[in-house]
């Protein structure tokens, strides 16, 4: 076993180095003159048997290494032209260079690298027939056969390897680019949305604002002209801030599309009994609503993040937990309102993303009116949802 560990780790090593050698912008080059040099010098120092030509086996070593200058555009036709030459080599019964078979492992890596496995498998093909066919051959040709094919698979398994971890990272990186991209996609969405819910809130009680400043001045009587135009400015800056809003609210529309026009009051904490009512009677487990602690009023804005957290929950509970049944507690402190709402279903499906567009959207609204949002499995069995929101102080 840790022969084999320490096998896998020296392949590891040598697939990130072939990686890095083959990065540099000048390698085929390089690598090319190195070892045609290196070829000839073998060559010239082994020599020839007698009766044989050295001129051979010197043009077939530069045959075997040259080519490498192509490996970087033409890795296929440089892969075939030094197996043919280190083919011919050793059948004419001259062994190959060590510079050559440098230079084939490099070009099938590169091959293995850039191309098809297939592609690199079918380079390799030469290889297993010359280790299988020399049956009447001496001992050493067959080892060396065996030893060409080893060289050559290893090479481009290598290179194949290198390739599937590269396209591996890429296809992560474009995955957790896109969803990115949906998720701030959503928020933008959603904040736009919750703007325009909080508009409708606000906007009613600046007109309010307005009127009454406005009722003000025309119905007392006797009251100094100062006064009057006091009241009177106050009008002008309510209205001017309803149309500010309402241009921003243009904005918003734009970026999120088109909005379906509704003259019904944003929900409160009074439709908040309406909301449980239709949850209990669309599932058979039962929805309860628990009040717990002194009832304070709330902000029109933080009421309407109550209403869409439960509505959002509710709908959760009822696709991923269909018949659990689900509590809505609402717990008032000093400072804060804290909401929970949890079912005793199977808790998160496995298949669900974290932090989905249903729950984001949740902590966006939380977010929005200064308060905070956890979601995820309950103690024990389920799922909860629980918010901090924060509640007006008391005048003293």
């Amino acid at each position: 076993m840790a022969g084999m560990s320490w096998a896998g780790g020296a392949l590891h090593r040598v697939g990130a180095l072939g990686q890095r050698v083959t990065e540099m912008p000048d390698w085929p080059l390089l690598a090319a003159a190195v070892l045609a040099t290196l070829s000839l010098g073998e060559a010239t120092a082994v020599g020839v048997q007698p009766g044989q030509k050295i001129a051979l086996p010197l043009v077939l070593g530069l045959f075997a290494t040259l080519p490498l200058l192509l490996a970087r555009r033409y890795p296929v036709a440089a892969a075939i032209v030094i197996t043919a030459a280190t083919l011919l080599l050793v059948v004419s019964h001259h062994p190959p260079t060590i510079a050559g078979t440098l230079a084939m492992a490099a070009v099938q890596y590169v091959v293995g690298r850039q191309r098809d496995p297939r592609l690199a498998g079918a380079l390799v093909l030469p290889y297993v027939g010359f280790a299988i066919a020399p049956f009447g051959w001496a001992v050493h040709y067959r080892v060396l056969a065996v030893l060409l094919l080893t060289v050559v698979g290893a090479a481009a398994a290598l290179g194949s390897s290198a390739r599937m971890r590269a396209e591996a990272r890429s296809h992560d990186a474009s995955r957790r680019e896109m969803r990115t991209t949906l998720l701030e996609y959503a928020a933008r969405g959603e904040r736009a949305r919750i703007a325009r819910e909080l508009h409708d809130v606000v906007a009613h009680h600046i007109s309010m604002i307005a009127v009454q400043a406005e009722t003000a001045r025309l119905t007392t009587p006797g009251m100094p002209e100062e006064g009057a135009q006091r009241l009177s400015a106050i009008g002008d800056t309510a209205r001017t801030a309803l149309t500010e809003m309402r241009r921003l609210l243009g904005v918003l529309r734009e970026d999120a599309g088109p909005a379906e026009p509704t003259r019904a009051p944003q929900p409160g904490l009074e439709q908040l009994n309406e909301l449980i009512d239709e949850a209990r009677a669309a599932a058979p487990g039962g929805t309860r609503l628990i009040v717990r602690g002194h009832v304070q009023p709330l902000d029109p804005g933080v009421q309407l993040t109550v209403y869409r957290i439960v509505q959002e929950a509710l709908t959760n509970a009822r696709r991923h937990a269909p018949g659990a049944a689900v509590d809505v507690e609402l717990d008032y402190r000093a400072d804060r309102l804290l909401l929970r709402v949890r079912d005793n279903g199977p808790g998160a499906p496995e298949t669900a993303e974290p932090g989905g567009h249903g729950l984001l959207g949740m902590r966006e609204r939380a977010l929005m009116v200064g308060g905070e949002l956890w979601a995820g499995p309950a103690p024990g069995s389920g799922f909860l949802v629980e918010a901090a929101l924060p509640v007006p102080e008391t005048p003293s």
